[in-house]
């Protein structure tokens, strides 16, 4: 195993953005920047050995950073945050103090606001031992940015061991109650890009879902049995997408208040042969197929559009702050936010 790191070019104020690979000893290769923590790249082999990049992402900074896809392409592999997901109206309370994020999603705050965490650059500090490698990235978002209270000291570990685990590790402190809510953004599709994710097999850990009106939560859990949502059993994404106006876009309930560490789903992919696994102490798990993913000419080429990736981002629910029934998303002075997610690469057994 081994971790290297390069110059991925500079932010329009001047700082440098560097970007980190890790490899393991069976041809894992994960590229993560320290521009908005994003994964980039992720290579894994598929049944007959060939490597292929499964996630969606950009070779080059100036892509992320440019001002025909900014805002156009979705939050590739980033790290969001403060608060991910959808806050209704912007609108929240801490102790009956009232606070007001930006609107930016119709006439919601979604992922952190106009300037969230996956347009931040982060302190980057590699390492390596005898299990792993990994880039451990922090940030300070001050008091008041984006609306948010206090100061919030944020590290995202991103390590890769040679059981073909990509494990991401969230740790915040804060000065002041806020909120913390941490996802990866990351949208897999396993066939390396070749088609899109309709075929791709998902099967979840999770029988009921938070019930939501314009991707609103509206409090209620309600079981999925019976519905175009339910991937108790394995299915294929698109077995029922087409009933839905804008494919899957909804956060499933895991029956993990508790935040052990769980097996949660698996996502597979029978031409490669490929698969991921996924384990969380979070909550929640938003599935998003990625129809509103914009197809973009990038030097020539036509990449991405709809269904290109499905994201599955493992977090607490959606608008949690604005409901007391759900995993709250309060963190204290005093208090420590630590999740976990890991994503196991491997083949159809």
């Amino acid at each position: 195993m081994k971790i290297t790191s390069k110059t991925f070019g500079n932010l329009p104020n001047g700082a440098q953005a560097d970007l980190f690979t890790l490899s393991n000893d069976h041809s894992v290769v994960i590229k993560v920047t320290n521009y908005g923590a994003i994964i980039t790249s992720i290579e894994t082999p598929d049944k007959s050995g060939k490597t292929s990049n499964i996630v969606c992402g950009f070779e080059r900074l100036e892509d992320y950073l440019s001002e025909e896809y900014l805002g156009s392409y979705p939050y590739f592999g980033s790290i969001i945050g403060r608060n991910g997901n959808r806050i209704a109206n912007g609108k929240y309370k801490i102790d009956g103090i009232e606070y007001n994020g930006a609107i930016n999603n119709g006439p919601n705050h979604l992922h952190g606001g106009l300037e969230g965490f996956d347009k931040k650059l982060w302190k980057a500090e590699m390492f390596e031992n005898e299990t792993e490698v990994g880039v451990k990235l922090t940030y300070t978002s001050v008091d008041g940015e984006e609306g948010y209270p206090g100061t919030l000291v944020t590290n995202c570990i991103y390590t890769l061991n040679n059981e073909n685990e990509l494990a991401i590790k969230y740790e915040a402190e804060t000065d002041k109650k806020t909120l913390v809510n941490l996802t990866n953004h990351s949208y897999f599709n396993l066939t390396g890009g070749q088609e899109n994710i309709k075929n791709h097999e998902l099967e979840l850990s999770a029988s009921k879902m938070t019930e939501s009106v314009d991707l609103i939560p509206t409090g209620k859990i309600i079981p999925v049995e019976g519905t175009a949502f339910d991937f108790t059993s394995n299915k294929k994404l698109g077995q029922d997408i087409d009933s839905l106006p804008d494919g899957y876009d909804l956060n499933y309930v895991l029956d993990n208040e508790e935040g052990k560490f769980v097996f949660v789903g698996r996502l597979k992919e029978a031409t490669s042969g490929r698969q991921v696994e996924v384990y969380t102490t979070q909550p929640g798990i938003q599935v998003y197929t990625g129809y509103w993913i914009p197809e973009l000419t990038i030097r020539g080429e036509k990449k991405f559009g709809s269904y290109a990736g499905v994201a599955l981002e493992t977090q607490h629910y959606p608008d949690a702050p604005n409901h007391t029934e759900f995993p709250s998303t309060v963190l204290a002075p005093g208090e420590k936010y630590e999740e976990q997610t890991v994503y196991k690469f491997g083949l159809i057994e």
